[in-house]
């Protein structure tokens, strides 16, 4: 397993399991020295067999900045992780998503929720959708209507959007900024009539 520094990884040192993160590594002797969490002082010699990466627990982002907003307000894990706790009114005051209160409704959640609290967790990467819109026009000869798609491209930055018939664009266009993969909330910003015509980004690069 190929380490670098900065991973917390783990292993048994004197008996005990401990975590730590990867302050320095000897490609030459094939050794890791580790921070261990448990101490402010020093570090710990393990041969790179000797300990693994810790999976980092992964959330959405509408739930990293949930903990985010209620640790920067001052409240505890037993506020945040409760559900109940998300009215319309909280949720519109502290600018939370609204999926929150549904998503800390599954039981599992719950517990996912509170292991990113207590430590450190990744963001998921949210899904990203094309807007193709369908379109019908005659074919070269003029002699038969065809089906065909054209796709939003937009630049976020200025909120500027314009329809294209293909994906390939010049790099011009795209090195300026615009974009044609969307979130959901990246679409629905540009405009909520979108969103009824969003397609994975797999399931078009499948076909292309």
């Amino acid at each position: 397993m190929k380490f670098k520094k900065g991973d917390r990884v783990e292993g048994i040192w004197r008996s005990e399991l401990i975590q730590g993160v990867v302050a320095h590594i000897s490609e030459i002797t094939n050794e890791l020295n580790i921070k261990p969490d448990f101490t402010s002082q020093g570090t710990i010699l393990f041969n790179q067999n000797q300990v693994s990466k810790v999976e980092l627990v992964k959330v959405p982002k509408f739930v990293a900045d949930a903990i985010d907003t209620f640790k920067d307000e001052g409240d505890g894990l037993a506020v945040a992780i409760d559900y109940e706790v998300y009215t319309e009114a909280l949720i519109k005051e502290l600018s939370l998503d609204i999926k929150m209160r549904a998503w800390l409704w599954e039981t599992s959640n719950q517990e996912l929720f509170a292991r990113a609290w207590m430590g450190e967790y990744e963001v998921e990467q949210e899904p990203l959708y094309y807007v193709r819109l369908p379109i019908v026009r005659l074919n070269t000869l003029g002699t038969a209507v065809e089906g065909d798609y054209k796709y939003l491209w937009a630049d976020q930055a200025t909120g500027e959007n314009n329809i294209f018939q293909s994906l390939e664009y010049p790099a011009t266009l795209i090195q300026s900024g615009w974009e044609t993969k969307f979130t959901e909330q990246e679409i629905k910003e540009l405009d909520e009539r979108y969103w009824s015509f969003a397609v994975p980004v797999e399931e078009v690069e499948e076909t292309k």
